[in-house]
């Protein structure tokens, strides 16, 4: 039982990773906590070593269909990648005095991503290259400075770095869904690292088996989710993703609620 939990939990945050640029915490966390019953630090390391692979993936399958912004993107990643080893560190801290109080956030945050994706779809917005041309200085430290800030948080909880960063890419930089969604997996792949690293470090303990289990069926779905994402049509896209996080996080805490 157990086991179906790990394949699912993977399969769908690689359907959420693949198709909008979220963090595979938002699902992966959530169950692995109220589910199985992990520490919501050790679920959070899991979830970020999914991430690290399944976003770069996604990453590459953006990229092939000319959906990243490389020359911002980059610069965003830096100060994301600090950001996000003092996240971590900070979420240490925290899981001690709170341990389910990481699973708690993402389980809230999978619900308002469901809702802000049905209310509020993001359809409008430049293309790559369009947008690397149009971009000044001033929006540029800006989304640095966000990136820093999105970094942490995603090193705290896991989770939120995904939509985070379509927010400054959509808002701030004027990016269409297709390009935020690719720039934004390409840099969580290395803030995923930077936080897996550090989780690992500071002693998050993990099941080697049901960790690689979640992790190939993040990267499977991730892949498939990333290929329907880059030729479906941008308004049908906000719609199938908001759905499905919704769906997400009415079952997760409900699940939560029961077992408790």
């Amino acid at each position: 039982m157990l086991y179906l939990v790990y394949i699912l939990a993977g399969t769908g945050a690689g359907i959420v990773t693949g198709l909008a640029g979220l963090s595979a915490a938002v699902v992966i966390t959530p169950l692995l906590v109220s589910v199985c019953g992990w520490e919501s630090y050790n679920a959070v390391t899991v979830a970020l070593a999914a991430d690290v692979i399944a976003s770069l993936l996604t990453a590459y399958t953006y990229y092939k269909n000319k959906n990243i912004d490389l020359k911002n993107g980059i610069l965003v990643a830096i100060t994301a990648f600090v950001g996000t080893i003092i996240g971590s560190y900070s979420g240490f801290l925290f899981s001690q005095s709170q341990p389910d109080g990481l699973g708690y956030i993402s389980m809230a945050t999978t619900i308002f991503l469901g809702i802000k994706f049905l209310v509020k779809p993001i359809e409008e917005g430049y293309d790559a290259e369009v947008a690397a041309d149009r971009i000044c200085d001033k929006k540029r430290a800006l989304a640095m400075f966000c990136g820093c800030g999105v970094g942490w948080i995603c090193g705290f909880t896991g989770s939120g770095g995904g939509i985070l960063m379509l927010t400054v890419f959509t808002l701030l930089l004027g990016y269409n869904l297709k390009v935020a969604v690719g720039t934004s997996t390409m840099i969580m792949s290395l803030v995923a690292l930077t936080g897996a690293v550090s989780h690992i470090s500071m002693g998050a303990q993990v099941e080697l088996i049901p960790t690689l289990v979640v992790v190939v069926f993040c990267i499977l779905a991730s892949y498939i989710s990333a290929k329907f994402a880059n030729k479906c049509e941008i308004k049908r896209l906000n719609k199938v993703v908001g759905i499905c996080l919704s769906v997400l996080g009415i079952i997760t805490i409900s699940i939560k609620v029961l077992v408790g």
